[in-house]
């Protein structure tokens, strides 16, 4: 975990917002570990909400300070770049859909 974080092939930085708190982030829908940091896991849609071939990854640490962003298969257990692969225009547009509204909701800033 770091302060700054990208998703693998992305172009863009993201870094925790100064305004973040632990309440906002129950409400985006991470759920709190048994050691106090904080994940979550949202499915990457594309087009069917049925049938999601990747997944967002947000971990943060339960002092608010680092934070790990991460795309993976159906699994979760290998990160892929999606922005490589074909046929994932629609995820990559779902994806950024999910980035903005956790900036909409004051837990990440575009860096």
């Amino acid at each position: 975990m770091s302060k700054k974080a990208q998703i693998l092939g992305d172009t863009e930085f993201y870094e925790l917002s100064p305004e973040i708190k632990k309440y906002a982030l129950r409400d985006v829908g991470f759920q709190e570990t048994k050691q106090g940091n904080f994940r979550l896991e949202r499915p990457i849609n594309g087009s069917s909400p049925y049938d999601a071939r990747y997944v967002l990854k947000v971990s943060i640490n339960k002092d608010l300070d680092n934070l790990k962003l991460a795309t993976t298969d159906k699994s979760g257990m290998h990160n892929l770049n999606i922005f490589k692969l074909k046929d994932t225009e629609k995820e990559v547009s779902d994806l950024r859909y999910l980035l903005d509204f956790m900036i909409e909701k004051k837990v990440l800033i575009k860096d």
